[in-house]
């Protein structure tokens, strides 16, 4: 029964939802990336105002990221035990207070406190939109709509340097006003509760067959009535094995679920070093750099259109291209980039650069997400994902350590060095990874 109700979800070839649907996901994204990197513009202000060194100060970010690591673990179980729409809940909730009460902050302790509750929220958040998008998806549509969603995020992120640069070097309260901004994404909660549906995946998985039908049936009428003719019949699946609705935590720590895990996990560690030491550190490295923190901020204004070009790239070719060679290619266009800035930086090549680093990242992430999920079956797939996401996440929580060390040791150079060798070690990892594009789900 499950199996056949999963093949008429992936025959239809329209996304087969109200539109708002992807609004209030793409929104939720948008806010929990605007988080993300706020920190990264306030933290030259916070440390001359409390007093702290920059690597002090980078605790914050660390904080943060330790706190996505727990928040994306725990979420997730709710989202594989109480369902998708419950834990998207709780993480908006609790990423929008934590930046709320991060803008209060008297003294380091307070950020480094309050980034790690909404660190919580944003890892909880991206496991879980990243999971639910796969799964209320058609198979040969998964990519495209996952990646609009991650639009919407990078969007979030392109948006930061532009109001950064009207309110951090003009205002005190300007890296306050900040994490007030990324907090409004709690007005979202009220629309998630009625405007979301229900994964089909995640009810067929829990046996709830009249809940799972009630729910395709709603999205076939709307493709239907999109398309302005009846769907073609689905192809019967045949008897398949459905033995994975029993799956466990315990599944994702034994072969074959378990390699997968690690092989995930040791790539997004090692691409999170440089992704988050560019989004969190480049306005610190810059100011050392002999930048002012309006040119450093004013700089990276320009990068901010490359995380949406190549979120929107990814939209166009994620289900059209081998997502593994895909993103191996892009992880070296990364490195050449870093280490292009590490040499060349000034106020003319750092816009051009930084454009093109951004848009690796708006179409890597996309693709590598869509394969983490696609790695793992349906009842641990949100565990899977933030396993794997959180894990590797350890590389962002201490990329300040990392990077600020070598830069410590070598310089400017040394650090963006740093950052490329990690799309090097990232692209040949990822040829490891199995791919799904276009294929059902486990």
């Amino acid at each position: 029964m499950g199996t056949m109700m999963l093949a008429r979800l992936d025959r239809i070839p329209v996304w087969p939802y109200p539109r708002s649907v992807l609004a209030i996901v793409g929104a939720g994204f948008f806010f929990a990336y605007f988080d993300i990197v706020t920190i990264g513009f306030a933290l030259p202000v916070i440390s001359k105002e409390f007093g702290v060194s920059a690597e002090a100060a980078s605790w914050a970010i660390t904080s943060g990221l330790i706190g996505y690591i727990l928040g994306s673990f725990l979420d997730s179980r709710i989202g594989d035990r109480y369902g998708r729409r419950v834990s998207l809940f709780l993480s908006v909730a609790t990423f929008s207070i934590g930046s709320l009460l991060s803008a209060t902050s008297t003294s380091l302790d307070s950020p480094v406190f309050w980034r790690f509750i909404s660190g919580m929220g944003i890892g909880a958040e991206i496991a879980l939109v990243t999971t639910y998008m796969a799964e209320v998806s058609p198979a040969p549509l998964r990519g495209r709509y996952t990646g609009w969603t991650i639009v919407a995020a990078f969007a979030g992120l392109g948006v930061v340097p532009v109001v950064a640069l009207q309110v951090v070097p003009t205002y005190d309260w300007g890296w306050r006003a900040l994490f007030v901004i990324g907090a409004l994404g709690g007005l979202l909660i009220g629309f998630m509760r009625r405007g979301l549906p229900d994964s089909i995946h995640w009810l067929v998985g829990e046996e709830r067959y009249e809940e799972a039908e009630a729910t395709l049936v709603a999205a076939e009428r709307h493709a239907e009535q999109t398309l302005g003719q009846p769907l073609p019949s689905p192809i019967d699946p045949g008897a398949q094995d459905e033995a994975a609705t029993s799956l466990g935590l315990g599944a994702l720590l034994s072969p074959p679920l378990l390699g997968r895990v690690l092989l995930l996990a040791l790539i997004w560690f090692i691409y999170y070093v440089g992704n988050y030491g560019w989004l969190t550190l480049a306005p610190e490295l810059f100011a050392q750099h002999g930048f002012s923190l309006k040119q450093s901020i004013s700089s990276l204004t320009m990068t901010g259109l490359g995380f949406v070009a190549g979120a929107l790239a990814a939209v166009y070719w994620s289900d059209r291209i081998d997502r593994r060679r895909t993103a191996a290619a892009l992880a070296l266009v990364w490195a050449i980039t870093l280490a292009g800035i590490g040499f060349f930086a000034s106020p003319l090549t750092i816009p051009v650069l930084g454009f093109v680093a951004s848009f690796t990242i708006g179409f890597f992430i996309p693709i590598l997400y869509t394969i983490t999920g696609e790695n793992f079956p349906t009842r641990v797939r949100a565990t899977g994902v933030s396993l794997s996401d959180g894990i590797g996440h350890l590389g962002g929580a201490f990329c300040g350590q990392i990077i600020l060390g070598a830069e410590a040791l070598s310089g400017f150079s040394g650090a963006f060095l740093t950052m490329a060798a990690t799309g090097l070690g990232t692209a040949v990892l990822v040829g490891f990874v199995r791919d799904h594009t276009g294929s059902t789900l486990d």
